[in-house]
């Protein structure tokens, strides 16, 4: 959920009117073309792999994220507002290329986390903490305001969840498989797919949660303006438009002390006040939404949980992927999702009874479960076209077999307690 934004909060050189906001918006959301590019953001629970359920301090924490600092990766590496690393690889131009960069940036990362005795986990949302903020700064602070008062999920959220994010082009601007307005579409019903399929935070608090992805719930449940999709209706740029001038304004960032947490300012009556937004501000306004698909140019895709194992997210990464770039499986996945758009009904994602039923049920939902047989079949007779290795195949068809085909997602193995870290060595050193 991190973006790269600096505090800085230099004078505003002139102000935005809404227009202006409208035009700007169209012109930097969604950048067409033929898709070439691919790019993965990795968030990652850090923890004490001898006593796991125990947080670790923060100054043993910031002390190994010193030594992060000073390695030479080719992502981009920054820190959560709960202490979770998140890794951002740069646009690549192929699936292996992408995945053999954040992999040699991982394994970099994993080694000083050795040395200081801390690992890293897959997991969607931490399993056994309170939601505690490790970064005081002022947009974490603000944003903390801004959040509780639409009840605890968001504090949740920012500090004790991790996610799988695959960003793809947005597409060409013509109409097929890999057009922009299909391609904006498929983003929104597969997305509950690749929930379903990837869930992985069946608990918070030392306690099962009732949901096969908690971390995609406390989504749903957060401030509506902020977290929900805009209409799907008619022209993705047209709609993302409105969308951002009328969510809410999270804060009004200022050169010291706190920051101003307006309560019910949209950035369309901020356009409109006395004392209007600069162009900075609309860029930082943009970085305070949180759909599920957010247009940057190109389309991010934020509904993966973490997944286990060191190379866990090759598999989603890959499969998604497949399903956008290859345009004989983007075909295949969007005829075998268009039924989905009936259960979906009006209510924009992920507020909607298909969303509900991914969060909750994972695969074990009997029409999502076979949906992801036939888009992960789709995605595995792609995926040589894409030039994927024979070990990410490998790695695609084992999560098939084991999970896909058997209704399952990896949230069941740590309900059954197949996944050692929830069970492992008691808490007390």
């Amino acid at each position: 959920m991190s973006d790269s934004v600096s505090d800085c909060t230099e004078p505003r050189r002139s102000t935005v009117t809404e227009a202006e906001v409208e035009a700007l918006v169209r012109g930097i959301c969604f950048k067409t073309g033929p898709p070439r590019f691919l790019g993965v953001e990795l968030e990652w629970l850090v923890h004490d792999p001898r006593y796991p359920r125990l947080p670790v301090p923060p100054a043993r924490r910031e002390a190994a994220f010193a030594a992060l600092r000073a390695l030479p990766l080719s992502s981009a590496l920054t820190v959560e507002p709960g202490g979770q690393l998140e890794l951002s690889s740069a646009p690549a131009a192929s699936l292996m290329e992408c995945t053999g960069s954040v992999s040699a940036d991982l394994d970099a990362v994993r080694a000083v986390l050795r040395d200081a005795d801390l690992a890293l986990s897959g997991l969607g949302q931490d399993p056994w903490n309170e939601p505690t903020r490790f970064l005081h700064e002022p947009r974490y602070d603000a944003m903390e305001i801004s959040l509780d008062r639409a009840g605890p999920e968001g504090r949740a959220m920012m500090c004790s969840s991790a996610s799988v994010q695959v960003c793809v082009d947005a597409g060409y601007e013509e109409p097929g498989p890999l057009g922009l307005g299909r391609r904006w579409w498929l983003a929104h019903h597969l997305g509950a797919v690749l929930v379903g399929a990837f869930a992985h935070s069946p608990m918070a608090r030392g306690e099962l949660t009732g949901w096969r992805s908690t971390r995609q719930s406390l989504w749903a449940a957060m401030d509506e303006g902020r977290t929900t999709a805009p209409s799907l209706d008619g022209d993705p740029r047209a709609a993302w438009a409105r969308h951002v001038l009328d969510a809410p304004v999270m804060c009004v960032r200022a050169p010291s002390g706190p920051w101003d947490v307006p309560e019910g300012l949209s950035f369309r009556a901020w356009t409109r006040s006395d004392t209007p937004p600069g162009r900075e501000d609309l860029d930082y306004h943009q970085t305070t939404l949180f759909p599920p698909v957010r247009p940057r140019g190109h389309l991010e895709l934020r509904m993966i949980d973490a997944q286990p194992g060191d190379d866990g997210w090759i598999v989603p990464l890959a499969v998604t992927a497949a399903l956008f770039d290859d345009p004989e499986a983007a075909e295949t996945a969007y005829r075998t999702v268009k039924p989905l758009a009936e259960r979906a009904g009006p209510s924009p994602a992920p507020r909607n009874p298909l969303w509900t039923a991914a969060a909750r049920s994972g695969l074990a939902d009997p029409e999502l479960r076979e949906v992801a047989a036939i888009c992960f079949a789709a995605a595995a007779d792609a995926l040589p076209r894409l030039g994927a290795s024979p070990a990410v195949r490998a790695a695609v068809a084992e999560f098939t077999d084991r999970y896909v085909a058997r209704g399952r997602c990896p949230a069941d193995d740590l309900l059954d307690g197949t996944e050692p870290l929830l069970h492992g060595k008691d808490a007390r050193p």
